[in-house]
């Protein structure tokens, strides 16, 4: 089967690390351009090193290449902003984008939870790093028992931090609540994100705490588990720190919630670690690793069914 042809907009952290991943490991894609708007920067330059074509003029000097009309997928690696006019040009020539963006146009994706829903979609976001790590648990915990609140607080290095995600942190907190209800299931959800300034740098550490009804816990850690052999077959970094931890709420102890009310049922807790694979980015910074590498994860998806469906275009 023939690989898809794509590009990368964007040669900063994220954009480079996500060159890296594709060049080392090919699947259904070619990547055959990188775009940035800094002529002088580091991801241009090693992209040229390893042959992929390039330029520093932005979505114009996309269109502008030779290659561009047969590229089919496009990843935006930029801005929440940028990615809106990015977006509207490359819809316009039916290129399928990849969006790693706080700008979600496209439907929320997590490829170990609901990436077969989105094949046909024009343009998908990957959420945020604490959605890409935590909403494949409280999905775990929703295929089981109906889950009513759930709560995330993603830890991440100081030095992991740039200043795009600085500058995008309410972005992160809305974006990945609302992903954590329309893709995790949860009926309410909350994010949180704390930028940990230790030294020597710490790895990513999630915590997903959700208040569900009564279930067997058995089989809220077993589909935890599964998840997690989901998660590290794009993410090898990606672990459970300790076992699910459990709480029972019934009619004789209630659990009072401010604002909430009362609630019985199971409180659900889960320790995550998330280690970067350490292709271009050290590998403290999980939370960037587990974009690039969903980001891929979901490229390869969009691309084998570019694939399928142009071989049925033959027949």
């Amino acid at each position: 089967m023939a690989k898809v042809k794509a590009a990368i907009i964007g040669s900063g952290n994220i954009g480079t690390d996500l060159m890296i991943k594709m060049i080392k490991y090919p699947q259904n894609m070619e990547l055959v351009a990188v775009v940035g708007i800094d002529p002088n920067s580091e991801g241009l330059a090693m992209a040229r090193e390893r042959g992929v074509a390039t330029t520093h003029e932005g979505i114009e000097g996309l269109k502008a290449m030779d290659v561009y009309p047969e590229i089919g997928i496009v990843f935006d690696a930029t801005s929440a902003y940028a990615h809106k006019v990015h977006d509207a040009a490359l819809r316009a020539d039916g290129k399928q984008v990849v969006d790693l963006t706080p700008a979600a146009i496209g439907p929320f994706t997590v490829p170990s939870v609901n990436m077969e829903a989105h094949l046909d979609a024009p343009n998908v976001n990957m959420v945020s790093c604490g959605g890409q790590a935590t909403i494949p648990m409280v999905a775990a915990v929703s295929r089981v028992a109906k889950v009513h609140y759930a709560e995330i607080v993603a830890s991440v290095s100081s030095r992991s931090a740039g200043p795009g995600t600085r500058a995008n942190i309410d972005e992160f907190t809305r974006t990945t609540a609302n992903a954590i209800e329309k893709v995790g299931g949860a009926t309410r959800g909350k994010a949180i994100i704390i930028l940990n300034p230790a030294e020597p740098p710490m790895i990513m550490r999630d915590t997903v705490f959700t208040l569900s009804e009564t279930a067997d816990e058995a089989a809220i850690e077993a589909s935890v588990e599964a998840m997690v052999a989901d998660v590290q077959k794009y993410v090898p970094g990606y672990r459970l720190k300790q076992k699910v931890q459990f709480e029972r709420y019934g009619d004789n102890n209630k659990l009072k919630i401010p604002g909430q009310g009362e609630f019985t049922g199971i409180k659900t807790s889960i320790f995550l670690e998330v280690e970067g694979a350490g292709d271009y980015l050290p590998s403290y910074s999980g939370n960037l690793d587990i974009m690039t590498a969903a980001a891929k994860a979901t490229g390869e998806l969009l691309a084998a069914g570019i694939a399928a469906r142009a071989l049925e275009s033959v027949k």
